[in-house]
């Protein structure tokens, strides 16, 4: 039975854990501090969250007041954001990559007025802009030697760290305890608890507005649609909390199941960190998948001889055994003998490096290729994948763990509606609920629409903005193109990106990107060709493999010149783009191609922090070399 009633807000979920799942001293937080996995309590993360709520109270904080976060994943966050939501407070959660001017934007549009700030270089960055900023009263550092940096800058705002903080809030909870609980019972599901702002590929970047009802209703269907996560599930954190993406399906589902989270140090140490905490449930997104997926099926070929030939024929018995089951049928005895061996011979190996647990992954961010969802299938491993935005809390639909459909993105989840929207006339193809799932119904591609809790309330501050995508229907327009396969919502591309040739042939990037992309060679491509006779791409190759087939040395890398126009390096990539253009349409072919030195980044403002690129700038920026690319006489086919 869920403990998710019409009345639950953010404030209530970890209480219900302690009140009817866990005892209070059970671990809920975990992370690795001088090579220990230090432990802490659900009693702790309340006390904490008191702590900082009464520090609140004293610094004068109310309902609906903004309080900000740029720091990394960490128990900090967890305190600072269950102290300020049973305020009534609104968490303002600020990507650390991004610039001094887009922080000052965000925090001068919201009105953060505590911002917690989570490193050394981080401070530094706030400090520049801090005075810019006149709403900002408190800056909390998550470090005690903050004085070093903040000695000699003439702030405005106060500067303490997160212990001072919590010192000063425990000497002054006990007077607050009954203001706490007052303003505790008087959040209600549709205030807001969440500002959160798009990355945006282009323009000013926009506060998304959800409320508690938002982020609680996506979980309780969540939960309803992967009923398989459980009180004793184990989840590893890296995905970034200042995404909505981590935030509901990782930090909001273990406040809501009772599951446990261990924050991994950082993205390089992930693997180490897979093996030592043995996870059963991690959010990821595709790019980490397919690295996991290059690794092992080099890892796995590249020895050659009868090692390769037994990973190979591993591989097959795992698909075939997988489409037994898909089918909806028992493998027979001969082909789960088969299975137990690859099991023992192969497929354990690579189970183990992620820690040997795994119930599954889910996926989300980007579209997984249908290749690298079916070679984890094949494996043993689930992958959920699911799909949503910032404004649509985000889950609007994900994989039902007992359904598989490999490159598509699930079912609609309950209570929600989703209509495919044609792009010409404007007319929706078809309107599917959970509960009109059919698995033989396939629509027509369209803009995908939504309508329903997930929504948001719209964009802080931004009326006109917030009409341009949800119309007087209440339907929110996504701005993603896709259709409906085998029952399951399928994604094409992003509206903005398509794009449309010289003989006005419509071809949308993202699935012609990944058909390249199963090359081992390739690590990203960028497609080029509106209003263009024919396409090209920006290529970024995979950087491991290419040094080993070429044998380079790193200062390859630092070279100034942005693209590689080595002619061996060229025709090595040339002869996987021929290969994989068979699998396209002629008009979508790569025709010519620049080979980029190093990958596009969020530094160079190539990036969002969602690691999605900035077309325009991107064009703006490389439009010589692009221009380039069109006088040259080129032909792959």
């Amino acid at each position: 039975m869920s403990l998710i009633t019409e009345k639950t807000t953010i404030p209530h979920l970890l209480r219900n854990v302690v009140d009817k799942i866990h005892p209070a001293e059970r671990t809920f937080l975990k992370r690795k501090v001088n090579d220990i996995w230090e432990e802490i309590s659900y009693q702790k993360t309340l006390d904490n969250a008191d702590a900082a709520s009464s520090y609140f109270l004293e610094m004068g904080i109310k309902k609906g007041d903004r309080l900000g976060f740029i720091l990394e994943n960490c128990p900090e966050y967890v305190f600072f954001d269950q102290g300020l939501q049973q305020l009534g407070a609104i968490n303002t959660s600020i990507y650390p990559t991004l610039t001094e001017h887009e922080i000052e934007y965000i925090i001068n549009d919201s009105g953060i007025k505590i911002l917690l700030v989570g490193t050394h270089f981080l401070l530094k960055k706030i400090i520049k802009i801090a005075n810019n900023c006149p709403s900002l009263i408190r800056i909390v550092a998550n470090f005690d030697d903050y004085h070093k940096i903040i000695d000699k800058a003439n702030l405005n705002a106060g500067v303490i760290s997160f212990n001072e903080l919590l010192n000063e809030g425990f000497a002054t909870v006990e007077k607050n305890k009954e203001a706490i609980t007052i303003a505790r019972d008087t959040v209600v599901p549709t205030d807001l608890s969440a500002l959160i702002y798009t990355s945006g590929t282009t323009g000013t970047p926009k506060g998304v507005m959800l409320s508690h009802s938002n982020f609680v209703e996506n979980v309780k269907v969540c939960l309803e649609q992967i009923p398989v996560i459980d009180k004793n599930d184990l989840f590893l954190s890296f995905l970034p909390l200042s995404h909505v993406f981590e935030r509901t399906a990782t930090y909001h589902v273990c406040c809501t199941v009772g599951c446990q989270i261990a924050f991994a140090q950082s993205l390089e140490l992930l693997a180490s960190n897979m093996g030592e905490v043995k996870p059963t449930v991690m959010s990821c997104v595709p790019r980490l998948l397919e690295k996991i997926h290059d690794k092992a099926i080099k890892g796995g070929t590249a020895a050659g001889g009868m090692k390769a030939k037994i990973f190979l024929w591993a591989l097959e018995v795992g698909q075939a055994h997988r489409m037994v089951l898909e089918a909806g049928k028992t493998p027979g005895l001969l082909l789960s003998l088969k299975q137990n061996i690859a099991e023992k011979l192969v497929f354990s190996k690579i189970k183990e490096k992620t820690g040997g647990r795994l119930k599954f992954m889910i996926s989300g961010g980007a579209a997984l290729p249908k290749n690298v969802g079916e070679f984890f299938g094949n494996l043993g491993i689930k992958i959920l994948e699911g799909f949503g935005l910032t404004e649509t809390s985000p889950v609007m639909s994900v994989t039902e763990y007992h359904r598989q459909v490999y490159g598509t993105v699930g079912r609609v989840i309950p209570g929600i509606e989703v209509g495919i929207q044609d792009v010409e006339s404007k007319e929706f193809v078809t309107i599917q609920t959970h509960n009109t799932f059919k698995e033989d119904n396939t629509s027509e591609e369209g803009e995908i629409c939504v309508r329903g809790h997930c929504v948001m309330q719209g964009y802080w501050n931004k009326p006109l903005e917030t009409a341009s995508v949800i119309d007087t229907d209440g339907w929110f327009h996504t701005g993603d193109i896709g259709r409906f396969y085998k029952g399951n919502l399928q994604i094409t591309d992003r509206l903005k990106n398509m794009l449309v040739n010289a003989f006005g042939k419509n071809i949308y990037p993202t699935p012609v990107e990944n058909t390249y992309l199963k090359s081992p060679k390739i690590e990203s491509v960028f497609l080029i060709g509106d209003k263009k006779e024919y396409v090209t791409a920006i290529i970024t190759p995979a950087r491991e493999t290419m040094q080993e087939t070429f044998n380079l040395a790193n200062n390859f890398f630092e070279q100034a010149d942005v693209f590689i126009e080595d002619e061996a390096i060229n025709k090595w990539i040339e002869d996987d783009i021929k290969r994989f253009s068979n699998e396209l349409a002629k008009f979508e072919r790569i025709k010519n191609f620049k080979i980029k030195r190093n990958p596009f980044s969020i530094e160079e403002g190539e990036m969002t922090p969602t690691m999605k690129a900035k077309r325009k700038v991107i064009e703006k920026k490389y439009a010589d070399a692009i221009e380039d690319m069109y006088l040259e006489k080129a032909d792959m086919d």
